[in-house]
């Protein structure tokens, strides 16, 4: 399963509705580091396939959601748990760290 793309449209339906563990990816397309993370997070929506729902957010597509949580730069990931904000990784993350974040919320 790929990653999930979410808008402000489908934020609420597709993240904050959702029962179980949800990572997302706020990036930007001029964004150096976002580009740079892509390739983790693809690997990572592979790995936690039927576990942890994996989406992502480009922040000029999805304004009024991340003004909601408040993301100041990119990229931020943030980690839901039936809805709920439990975790958060600002800038470019190694695979493991964001690994350990993701074990957590399981």
């Amino acid at each position: 399963m790929s990653e999930v793309i979410v808008t402000d449209a489908n934020f609420e339906e597709e993240v904050l509705t959702y029962k179980g563990a949800v990572m997302v990816d706020f990036w930007a397309t001029w964004c150096g580091p976002c580009r740079m993370l892509a390739p983790v997070v693809e690997e990572l929506a592979a790995d936690y396939a039927g576990k942890v729902k994996v989406c992502k957010l480009d922040t000029d597509q999805g304004p009024d959601t991340s003004a909601k949580y408040r993301i100041t730069s990119v990229p931020t990931i943030l980690f839901f748990k039936d809805g709920q904000v439990v975790a958060q990784a600002v800038g470019l993350q190694s695979k493991a760290a964001l690994q350990e974040k993701l074990n957590a919320l399981l």
